[in-house]
């Protein structure tokens, strides 16, 4: 696997420090997390079912590189209600050299309270839209293309966790292209999803979660898209009849 030295998160890593016991450490792919590490690519998708850590993952890498659980820059801001668990603390980022520390958080379920957050904390160099006037995507579609220059200008760090909820089929595929769009200046990307279409960006190193743990794998080798291709061909097989 390629390691990419002036990415701004080239590898994940245990911190050395004793591990704690309970949640989440029990999970496959946190033990192999803190065992074997995680080489991250430009362009990194996590993958696999409800539960098996993805979501986890994602929240204490971003967290280690020092943004807040519940989304946005690397600029402080308040957790309304902290959640998270302590496997931030556990981890540690071996970082690129001479890139930006510049990062931010996007993930679906806390992106109302970001929205929030915006809207009441206007910047006066570049104004905010009323994000609460658009739809779910419309208003994730223009945050994303905001943030998608002011990474662009030092290679930043960019954390999704299932930005496919609230997105149509064409503003996942305008996604998928984007994702690539971004690596192609200089932006690095980590995301976690359930979507065969966002999976499928071009030149992304996709990492499957099961929970054992996880393995890079081929689009085409997902559990996901296997089971899209079946229900697409006979929705009866999972017990989706008429009538």
């Amino acid at each position: 696997m390629t390691v990419f030295s002036s990415l701004p998160v080239r590898e994940v890593v245990a911190a050395p420090v004793a591990n704690d016991g309970g949640w989440p450490f029990t999970m496959g792919p946190v033990a192999q997390i803190l065992r074997d590490g995680m080489q991250l690519s430009e362009l990194t998708i996590l993958v696999g079912e409800n539960g098996v850590g993805k979501s986890t993952l994602i929240e204490a890498i971003a967290m280690a590189y020092g943004l807040s659980a519940e989304g946005g820059s690397t600029n402080p801001r308040r957790s309304d209600r902290p959640t998270e668990s302590g496997l931030h603390e556990r981890l540690r980022l071996v970082r690129g050299i001479g890139r930006s520390k510049w990062g931010y958080f996007l993930r679906a379920e806390t992106m109302h309270g970001l929205l929030t957050y915006l809207e009441q904390n206007p910047s006066f160099t570049a104004p905010e839209p009323v994000y609460h006037e658009r739809s779910h995507g419309q208003a994730f579609t223009e945050l994303l293309d905001s943030r998608h220059s002011f990474l662009a200008r030092g290679g930043g760090f960019l954390v999704l966790d299932e930005p496919e909820a609230g997105l149509s089929f064409l503003s996942q595929i305008k996604l998928a292209n984007q994702l690539s769009a971004m690596r192609d200046d200089g932006v690095q990307v980590l995301m976690a999803t359930h979507s065969p279409i966002l999976a499928a960006a071009p030149g992304a190193l996709i990492i499957e979660l099961d929970e054992d743990g996880f393995q890079p794998r081929e689009w085409k080798e997902l559990m996901t898209v296997a089971l899209y291709r079946r229900f697409l061909a006979d929705p009866g097989y999972f017990g989706l009849e008429d009538g």
